[in-house]
């Protein structure tokens, strides 16, 4: 087995940003993405829940592209939260399809999980960072001269 030591962040918001994740579904989500955290071999370091968006800061191993890893984590939780009895009846719960992923080293892991774990004290006291609750490259983009 290789050895390796990879830190992602990830950020993820409900379909249309609606603030419809209450704690019932909290937990089947969190239960989830630990489910398949295991599944595809990774290893959470924080889990922090919104009404509106989660946070997650994993390792993830080389072998699994990143985009199926979210792919795979969005699409296992929004399907268990549609299929548990609490939820029936409700509207369909769903993703948007953008994320927001960003790597960083092993000196930074202690701060982001405490970021991502604190997440309704930080949103309370508006000490958001903003490159961690990003979602979606801007319209146009500085860095790669290209539109997004």
């Amino acid at each position: 087995m290789p050895y390796w030591r990879l830190f992602y962040h990830l950020v993820w918001g409900t379909r249309g940003r609606s603030p419809i994740i209450d704690a019932g579904r909290q937990k089947v989500i969190r239960r989830s993405i630990r489910g398949t955290c295991e599944e595809q071999g990774a290893t959470v370091r924080g889990i922090g829940v919104m009404p509106d968006h989660v946070h997650l800061a994993v390792s993830v191993p080389p072998r699994v592209a990143i985009s199926a890893f979210v792919q795979a984590v969005k699409g296992s939780s929004s399907h268990l939260v549609n299929h548990v009895e609490s939820d029936m009846g409700r509207e369909t719960f769903g993703w948007q399809a953008e994320y927001g992923v960003l790597s960083f080293g092993e000196r930074s892991l202690e701060d982001v999980v405490a970021y991502v774990e604190n997440q309704v004290a930080h949103h309370a006291a508006r000490e958001i960072r903003p490159e961690f609750e990003r979602l979606e490259r801007p319209y146009n983009d500085p860095e790669r001269g290209t539109r997004g």
